[in-house]
C-alpha cells in the first residue's frame, strides 16, 4: 500500500500555526514512507472563502518548503462528482430525501431540550420496512440525508488518541447536501478521500466528532478507511488556545517579523512530537526520525523564547548571498536603497551573530546605506576636540593604508597613540562618525566593509561639524 496524506484547508483565512503543523506532519508522514502528499481546498464554504486566502495558504506552503505531490484540487470544482455520488446512495438506500421544515425541526428542538434530551433529527422521512412515509409536501425543495447505522458502534485506533468508539445510536441521519443540491462538509470529504485514495488522514482534532460520520458514510460507499490520526490543540505562552492575541498566528507574518523558515519548521515539529532530546535538525533528519507514535495525546504549549532561540541558530548558519538578499527585501520595505553602498553579504555577516531575526539585521544594517546623523548630545559627548584630532590624524594615515582589517586596525591603533588617546578614545568617536553610533562589531570589520572612499568621506563630514 502506497502512504497517501492530504492536507486539506479551509479557504477562510491564512494558514495558520496550528494548520502548518497539520500541513508538516501530513507532508514529513507521506515522504517518510515513500509516499504522496496532496493539497486539497475545501473552498464549500462559499460566503466565507476568498481567492486571497488560497493564495494565502499556497504562499505559505511554499515559504514553509512543503511542496505537493498532487494538486491543489479545489471542491467547488468537484460539485458534479459529489452530485453522482448523492444520486448513487439514493438509489442504494443509503440516503433519502428529507422533507422537514425548519419550522418541524425547531420545533422537535424545543421538545427534545424541554425533556433534557439530546437535540437530533427523530427520522421522520426515514423510510423503513413496514413504514408508510406521507405524500411530499408541495412546493417544498428536499435536503438528502444519510442514512446512518442505528446500532452497535463505531470506532478506530486513532494513531495519536488510540481506541474511540462512539455509538451509533448517538450519531443521527445528518444531512449529506442541503435544499439547493450543495454537498455538505462531511459528504465531500469522504468522497474526496476515497476517490483520491487517502490512506492517512492527520488533521487537528477538532475533528474527532466529524470522523465516526465519515468511516459511517465510507463504509456506506464500501471504500477503505483510512487511518486517522487527530493532533491535539497548540496553546500560547499564557496556556490558553492559540489565538490572535498572541501575536503571529498566520505563517505568512513570521516571514514579515523577520523569521527564517526552518527555523519555523523545526520549531512546529517539535509542538507535540519529539525524538529523544533532539532541538535541533534538518528537515531531511526529522523526515528520516517522524513517525505517529511520538506525537503526543496532550496539547502542545507554543514557546515564542525557544522559536526565537532557534531563529537567532539558523541566522548564524545562513549563507551570506541568502542573508543579503532577505536584507536588501526589508531594506527595499523601509525606502532603503543599497545600491552603490557597501556589499550587504559583508555587512550582514559582521551581525548575524548579534540579531535574532532578519528585521532585527537589517535594522542593523541601515548606517551602513545612510549618512551617519549622531544626535546633538552624542556628538557632543563623543565628538570631543581631542577625539576630532585624533580623527583628523586618522583620516590622514587611512587615505594611504592598505585596505585589509588587519592594516586598518594597525592605523586606528598607531593614531589613538600619536594623539595621547587610549583606544576606546579614538575607536568610539570612529565610530560616531562613521555610523552614527557608539557600538557596532570590530571596528577594523567596521572600515574593511564600508570602503575607502565611504570612510574618508563620512570622517570629512564629521570632521567639518
Amino acid at each position: 500500500m502506497k502512504v497517501r496524506t492530504r492536507f486539506a484547508p479551509s479557504p477562510t483565512g491564512f494558514l495558520h500555526i496550528g494548520g502548518a503543523r497539520t500541513a508538516l506532519f501530513s507532508w514529513a508522514y507521506a515522504r517518510r514512507h515513500g509516499g504522496s502528499f496532496i493539497l486539497r481546498i475545501e473552498d464549500t464554504d462559499v460566503a466565507r472563502s476568498t481567492p486571497e486566502a488560497v493564495q494565502a495558504i499556497i504562499d505559505g506552503m511554499q515559504w514553509l518548503g512543503l511542496s505537493h505531490d498532487e494538486g491543489p484540487f479545489y471542491q467547488m470544482q468537484r460539485m458534479d462528482r459529489y452530485r453522482q455520488v448523492i444520486g448513487e446512495m439514493l438509489a442504494a438506500g443509503t440516503a433519502y430525501h428529507c422533507y422537514t421544515s425548519k419550522e418541524e425541526l425547531d420545533a422537535l428542538r424545543a421538545e427534545q431540550e424541554a425533556r433534557k434530551e439530546k437535540p437530533r433529527y427523530d427520522g421522520r422521512w426515514r423510510p423503513e420496512a413496514g413504514k408508510t412515509l406521507p405524500p411530499p409536501p408541495a412546493g417544498v425543495a428536499p435536503v438528502v440525508r444519510f442514512r446512518n447505522p442505528t446500532d452497535g458502534v463505531v470506532a478506530w485506533d486513532d494513531q495519536v488518541k488510540g481506541r474511540i468508539e462512539f455509538a451509533n445510536s448517538e450519531l443521527d441521519d445528518f444531512i449529506i447536501a442541503r435544499a439547493d443540491g450543495t454537498p455538505t462538509y462531511n459528504f465531500c470529504v469522504v468522497v474526496d478521500d476515497r476517490d483520491m485514495d487517502i490512506t492517512h488522514v492527520i488533521r487537528g482534532d477538532d475533528h474527532v466528532n466529524n470522523t465516526p460520520r465519515q468511516i459511517n458514510l465510507l463504509q456506506a460507499l464500501k471504500a477503505p478507511v483510512p487511518q486517522y490520526a487527530h493532533l491535539s490543540m497548540i496553546l500560547g505562552d499564557d496556556g490558553q488556545k492559540l489565538s490572535k492575541r498572541h501575536g503571529a498566528v498566520s505563517v505568512m507574518q513570521y516571514d514579515e517579523d523577520g523569521y527564517l523558515p526552518e527555523a519555523v519548521l523545526n520549531y512546529l515539529a517539535r509542538l507535540g512530537w519529539s525524538h529523544g532530546d533532539e532541538e535541533v535538525f534538518s528537515m531531511e533528519q526529522f523526515v528520516q526520525w517522524f513517525d505517529l507514535d511520538h506525537i503526543t495525546a496532550s496539547a502542545a504549549q507554543f514557546n515564542t523564547e525557544k522559536l526565537n532561540w532557534l531563529n537567532a541558530h539558523y541566522l548564524k548558519l545562513a549563507a551570506p548571498q541568502r542573508l543579503a538578499a532577505e536584507t536588501t527585501r526589508r531594506l527595499a520595505r523601509q525606502g532603503v536603497a543599497v545600491a552603490g553602498g557597501p556589499d550587504v553579504a559583508q555587512v550582514a555577516m559582521l551581525y548575524r551573530d548579534r540579531v535574532g531575526n532578519l528585521n532585527e539585521l537589517a535594522d542593523a544594517l541601515h548606517p551602513y546605506f545612510l549618512a551617519p546623523r549622531p544626535g546633538a548630545e552624542m556628538a557632543a559627548q563623543h565628538l570631543t576636540e581631542a577625539a576630532l584630532k585624533g580623527l583628523h590624524a586618522l583620516r590622514e594615515r587611512l587615505a594611504a593604508c592598505d585596505w585589509q582589517a588587519a592594516e586598518l586596525g594597525q592605523a586606528v591603533k598607531q593614531s589613538a597613540a600619536e594623539s595621547g588617546l587610549k583606544m576606546p578614545q579614538l575607536a568610539i568617536p570612529l565610530r560616531v562618525a562613521l555610523l552614527g553610533l557608539p557600538q557596532s562589531p570590530s571596528i577594523d570589520a567596521v572600515l574593511e566593509v564600508l570602503g575607502r572612499e565611504r570612510v574618508l568621506q563620512r570622517l570629512a563630514a564629521a570632521l567639518s561639524t
